[in-house]
């Protein structure tokens, strides 16, 4: 008898984990998914990059009428083209890159 009910208590221990492991492999992220979870993270960081650069730039270009030699070290962002009137940032890598044409301007894929 006892060695029937440690039979039935192992079997129902096995059930049990097998139970747990699949469900938990229906709600494990997809690698499509998971990647774009990563895209988004990456375009979020490029907008609030973007924002505290330009509040730099604007900040340069009260003081200097231009928007050209503004310094934006530090705020992961490249100052593609600047004049008088408008620039161009740049953000990422490879096919990451996110750019925007200022001032006022969104964020949008691709380079300047």
């Amino acid at each position: 008898m006892a060695r029937g009910i440690s039979i039935v208590s192992l079997l129902a221990t096995l059930l049990i984990a097998g139970w747990l492991l699949t469900a938990q492999s229906g709600h494990a992220p997809t690698k499509a998914r998971a990647s774009q979870a990563v895209d988004e993270a990456a375009t979020a960081a490029a907008g609030i990059a973007f924002q505290q650069a330009e509040a730099q730039l604007e900040q340069s270009h009260s003081l200097n009428g231009t928007y050209a030699g503004a310094s934006l070290a530090g705020f992961g962002v490249t100052l593609v083209r600047a004049d008088a009137a408008s620039y161009c940032l740049e953000t990422g890598t490879g096919t990451t890159v996110t750019h925007v044409v200022g001032p006022a301007g969104a964020a949008a894929p691709g380079s300047c």
